[in-house]
């Protein structure tokens, strides 16, 4: 069983340091990086702790010995969600991104389809492992 989860407990854990180093980013940058982006600090600050709490959330769930299906399907989401979310963001004009703003949410948006994609298949192997073991 442990061979099936192997894939996708990389990867969230690949995911949550990830998430967490950018959520400092935000956090730290907020002030520095609003000028050049465009993202106010009132959006920077709140992105930034809810990537913290998301890093925290996927260590936890890697950190299982089991990684229960429906928390797997949770990350997936997540991600999937967030990557709509980055990009109704850049294309709403709700925020006065520059183009380097513009670029740094269109490669956030990039970088979650991608662990979404990674998971998902993670997912996948784990789902159909533990159908042949219960079979």
């Amino acid at each position: 069983m442990q061979a099936e989860a192997d894939l996708l407990r990389k990867v969230m854990r690949i995911d949550g340091w990830s998430t967490a180093v950018f959520g400092v980013v935000l956090l730290a940058g907020a002030a520095p990086l609003s000028g050049p982006l465009g993202l106010p600090v009132s959006w920077s600050v709140p992105f930034g702790v809810a990537m913290l709490g998301g890093a925290a959330a996927l260590g936890l769930i890697a950190g299982y010995p089991r990684i229960p299906v429906r928390h797997a399907v949770c990350v997936v989401a997540g991600n999937a969600v967030s990557c709509v979310a980055l990009l109704a963001l850049v294309v709403s004009g709700l925020l006065p991104l520059t183009g380097l703003g513009v670029a740094f949410l269109l490669s956030g948006a990039v970088v979650v389809a991608v662990y979404a994609g990674l998971e998902y298949a993670g997912l996948r192997r784990l789902t159909a492992g533990r159908a042949l073991t219960a079979g």
